[in-house]
């Protein structure tokens, strides 16, 4: 089973078995196709097996159904006395059907797609409509009553979703859009562009000899991807020069997430995301910036970083930490619960350590931050982080669509649950109206809130929902991947050890809930 994180969740794939798969026939668009009942089923089965708190087939289906009035406001779902299901277009009756059991997920997918089908012969929108924007009508409707993370993806969005994941097979450019052709603002190392010489600033007119003018981004880079091994032909014009041919073959291009900069001793390494290239380009940077003399220590930025693939943000943690616990998950399905630890071995492991985070670091960065604090490896500046702190499992559907589905919580090594508390920074910079000096002082006066706090926010229950909520307002999360304050400080810190290590013990466990003092 493969652990994967997209925009900010963490995902564990689950894909349709064979049968499923056998039942689709791509060649029926009709509403009451076969299909259509098998792949609602499939949906509601997923999501009474594994979401993380136990639901009911019949009030999953009956929400959905209020899908339909989002293709037509004029249609309405009513449920009357004797387990009956109404549907009314303009207040007018034209359907009725018999409720079925709550647990009996195929016979609500056929009353879905039967009420479908008697709602396309009164309404014209209804009746334009093909499968997909059904089961994104019904499935929206189903898993906006469950949480925000929880989502359904068509067949199209669902293939986007997996090439940022896993990658794609194209080129390795980004680029912005002319009136008549595309400029390139990133050629990446390594990739088929960089080995054809292409440059940040060329233009590119036409691909396989047709032009791009007027072209939209999703249009150009449909054209620019392809299977990996396959070709492509560009028309570039450099310098103002002639346009010229180049030819190239597409090869796996996972994006860039990781940089580093060295100077004074100090390394700076920045993660944007976790992608399936993250550990490996952070074990690379680790190494070269161990390698730097004089190293005195790294900084890793996880400052507006939305979060990846789990399995990714596990491994960078990993490479700090050489024993312990980096982060455990637990839910209701039985493969839900998972428990993720370090082994040694890795370059980062005695490396001083700061990173910063802010009210964008979500998810899989909580997961690396909090590790990395309650481990004691890691001295956290900066603001309270997200908050995002359950796992979703990603359950490939029939239809190519894929289902997004909350299962489980992530709990810290310490084992605080993450959702809807986040990581709390042992120094604070939410308050930019303050001098560095006075945002550092309670560290280096040894000031007992610092540390009360620190294990306040660890004895803090899931459900103590009043006292998580006081606790986020000790450093309120904000945007600050703009903030230099934040950076300075981490160098700071690396540079004077003896602060460093007077911030490494706060995170001891000395002090308790019951010595907590209110405020900052």
């Amino acid at each position: 089973m493969f652990r994967w994180l997209v925009a900010g969740s963490i995902f564990f794939a689950a894909a349709c078995t064979p049968a499923s798969q056998t039942a689709v026939n791509a060649t029926d668009t009709s509403l009451a196709s076969p299909q259509s009942e098998h792949v609602l089923a499939f949906g509601f089965n997923a999501i009474k097996e594994r979401y993380l708190t136990a639901v009911v087939v019949g009030n999953l289906a009956y929400e959905g159904l209020h899908g339909l009035s989002t293709i037509d406001p004029s249609l309405s779902i009513e449920r009357e006395p004797g387990r009956k299901i109404l549907l009314r277009y303009r207040d007018e009756q034209v359907g009725i059907y018999p409720a079925p059991g709550n647990d009996d997920a195929e016979d609500w997918a056929h009353l879905i797609v039967e009420a479908a089908r008697d709602a396309a012969q009164h309404s014209a929108a209804m009746h334009n409509i093909d499968r997909e924007k059904l089961y994104e009508a019904v499935f929206d409707a189903t898993l906006s009553k469950l949480d925000i993370f929880s989502r359904y993806a068509g067949a199209q969005e669902a293939a986007e979703h997996q090439a940022a994941r896993n990658g794609f097979g194209g080129i390795g450019i980004r680029y912005e859009l002319h009136p008549d052709d595309i400029v390139l603002t990133e050629v990446m190392p390594e990739t088929p562009a960089a080995e054809a010489d292409l440059q940040v600033g060329d233009h590119v007119t036409a691909i396989d000899n047709a032009s791009v003018a007027g072209l939209a981004q999703a249009a150009i880079s449909k054209r620019l991807r392809g299977p990996v091994g396959t070709a492509v032909s560009l028309s570039v014009r450099k310098n103002g020069g002639p346009a010229a041919q180049v030819n190239l073959e597409r090869s796996l291009i996972v994006p860039p997430t990781v940089k580093q900069t060295i100077k004074d001793g100090i390394a700076v390494l920045a993660i944007s995301s976790f992608n399936s290239a993250t550990a490996y380009s952070t074990y690379n940077a680790l190494k070269k910036a161990k390698a730097t003399p004089g190293l005195k220590g790294l900084v890793l930025d996880l400052r507006g970083n939305p979060g990846g693939l789990l399995d990714q943000g596990v491994a960078v943690a990993d490479q700090f930490i050489a024993h312990g616990r980096i982060v455990s998950a637990r839910g209701r399905h039985p493969a839900s619960v998972q428990v993720y630890d370090a082994k040694p071995g890795d370059p980062g492991e005695d490396m001083p350590l700061v990173v910063l985070i802010d009210g964008g670091t979500a998810s899989a960065a909580e997961i690396v931050a909090g590790a990395l604090q309650d481990s004691g490896r890691a001295v956290v500046v900066g603001t309270n982080s997200f908050g995002k702190g359950t796992v979703q499992t990603v359950v490939t559907m029939p239809n190519k669509g894929e289902m997004t589905l909350t299962w489980s919580r992530f709990h810290s090594p310490s084992g605080y649950a993450l959702h809807g508390l986040g990581v709390l920074p042992t120094v604070c910079t939410a308050d930019d109206h303050v001098p560095t000096a006075d945002l550092i002082a309670p560290l280096r006066e040894g000031h007992p809130a610092v540390a009360v706090n620190i294990a306040l926010w660890r004895a803090t229950g899931i459900d103590d929902q009043q006292q998580r909520k006081e606790l986020r307002s000790v450093c309120p999360a904000a945007k600050h991947t703009d903030m230099a304050v934040d950076l300075e400080l981490g160098r700071e810190l690396i540079a004077d050890r003896s602060l460093y290590a007077r911030a490494l013990d706060l995170l001891a466990p000395q002090a308790t809930a019951s010595s907590a003092v209110p405020g900052k």
